[in-house]
């Protein structure tokens, strides 16, 4: 069957009994019509299709089949994750949405949010879990309220921290945090430690925010050298200028080493991340930063992007350097780690921190219309998808890793001495500068079982997305002109 045909099925009403449900506006919608979406859509552009028998071409022999199969599931959510290949190990990231807009905000870095993101810990001799603050996005209710990363959090709205209950207790849009001082008890040990209610509370308000992913950046006296310093939070290509005018002012200070901070960097934009190693470099223009390789059907997408001087008629602030340190946790995904890979081949890239996520496919936002693209698109249901669709690797085809990027200098963070952002004594920063110096290498500092605690309002983690308008023409042409 080919894959006009399959787009031009019709979804099979009267002969089947199909279960209907009511979407966010409370119309009536047929999940079958939207199975029947989510089915063509796996079967144009999945990058495993070929590993899932149900998503061939050839699958079914006639629409009745077509429709007798789509009606077996029902809720497109049933049918979304049966087409998923190997979910555990291999493909840990495509998701399904109800509700595109929603989604489309969080891809922009706009979010319902108070801005604080956390660290969660057992508390020493007790069940109950201790929220350390480990990032404020700038001028969000957080800042405004004069809250600081490692602060720590013991109750909310008068409630122990569980396990079970703390994100029903991140939940509301408004809630009262309860701050605790640490005793260590005079010890280096933590198991005797102890947190003492301090009396601070600070009640916040959640409020629709867009977050400039440039969150901190800073030019550091290294002995006379000169050091520049840039937290980066996302890979958001509606922030590409503010990202230019950052290494602007590094091109105009002369900087002589580079630290780049995507410790909590989910990912983003395959393209924003090719400008950025433009801006790091400037002496490749032209040669391939990084490929995508889609899946059998689509070899025709493939693509390399290269190294470029301009973009959107801009010159690019290139810094030429040879060699950067990038710090890096367990939180640093997608993107970031395209970032990273790609470069490597070129420069010398000193990574410091914690292994990485481990993510090198690419996705793109899947919509209910006749080209999968935003144009057109069924205004009966808000659905939407975000499938895996191609491989991202370096000019030498190498992959990033599933089990993620080592690290060369590793050291966990630790939530009894997270530091500040740009700060020349920040545990991670500080071993940066250490190398720098040839001062020698301190020791890893254990986490505690720390895990980073992110609420459902918070940025979309772990993505690597092809913009629309790089793919959407491609798209186009290859399903509606064959």
């Amino acid at each position: 069957m080919k894959i006009l045909r399959v787009f031009l099925i019709a979804i099979i009403v009267g002969s089947f009994t199909f279960s209907c449900f009511e979407d966010r506006d409370d119309n009536v919608i047929l999940a079958s019509e939207i199975n029947d979406f989510v089915w063509k859509g796996m079967n144009a552009v999945y990058l495993y299709k070929d590993e899932i028998p149900n998503l061939a071409d050839d699958r079914f022999s006639s629409n009745q089949e077509y429709g007798t199969y789509l009606n077996s599931y029902s809720t497109p959510e049933s049918l979304f994750e049966s087409l998923i290949y190997d979910r555990p190990t291999t493909d840990r990231f495509s998701r399904i949405v109800d509700d595109y807009l929603a989604f489309e905000q969080l891809l922009s870095g706009t979010s319902k949010t108070n801005g604080l993101r956390y660290y969660s810990f057992q508390e020493p001799g007790s069940s109950n879990r201790i929220l350390a603050i480990r990032q404020v996005i700038p001028n969000s209710a957080g800042d405004l309220a004069n809250l600081t990363r490692g602060q720590y959090i013991i109750q909310i709205d008068g409630t122990a921290i569980t396990l079970e209950n703390a994100t029903t207790l991140l939940s509301p849009e408004t809630y009262t945090l309860h701050f605790a001082d640490l005793n260590d008890n005079g010890t280096p040990e933590t198991n005797d430690d102890t947190f003492t209610p301090n009396g601070i509370k600070v009640t916040l308000t959640k409020a629709i925010f867009t977050e400039n992913p440039i969150h901190k950046t800073n030019i550091i006296d290294v002995d006379g050298e000169k050091l520049g310093y840039i937290f980066y939070n996302s890979f958001n290509q509606n922030f590409n200028n503010e990202l230019n005018a950052a290494f602007a002012n590094f091109k105009s200070n002369n900087i002589q080493h580079l630290v780049i901070d995507l410790r909590y960097n989910p990912g983003g934009a395959v393209d924003t991340s090719r400008l950025f190693g433009s801006m790091v470099t400037g002496q490749f223009v032209g040669q391939v930063f990084s490929k995508l390789i889609y899946n059998s059907s689509l070899q025709s997408l493939n693509t390399n992007y290269e190294f470029l001087n301009s973009f959107n008629g801009n010159t690019i602030n290139s810094l030429n350097l040879a060699k950067i340190y990038v710090l890096t946790t367990g939180s640093t995904a997608s993107a970031s780690e395209l970032l990273i890979n790609s470069l490597k081949q070129y420069i010398t890239v000193v990574q410091i921190g914690e292994n990485t996520v481990g993510k090198t496919q690419a996705s793109i936002t899947i919509y209910d219309s006749p080209d999968f693209g935003r144009d057109e698109v069924n205004p009966n249901h808000l659905y939407a998808m975000q499938p895996l669709v191609a491989n991202s690797v370096n000019v030498n085809d190498e992959a990033v890793p599933g089990t993620g990027l080592i690290p060369i200098l590793p050291l966990n963070e630790n939530v009894y001495n997270l530091g500040f952002f740009g700060d020349v004594n920040e545990p991670l920063l500080a071993k940066a500068i250490a190398d720098i110096r040839g001062t020698g290498r301190f020791g890893q500092f254990e986490n505690l079982n720390a895990v980073p605690y992110n609420i459902p309002d918070e940025p979309v983690y772990n993505n690597m997305y092809i913009e629309n308008k790089f793919v959407g023409p491609l798209l186009r042409k290859q399903f509606l002109e064959q």
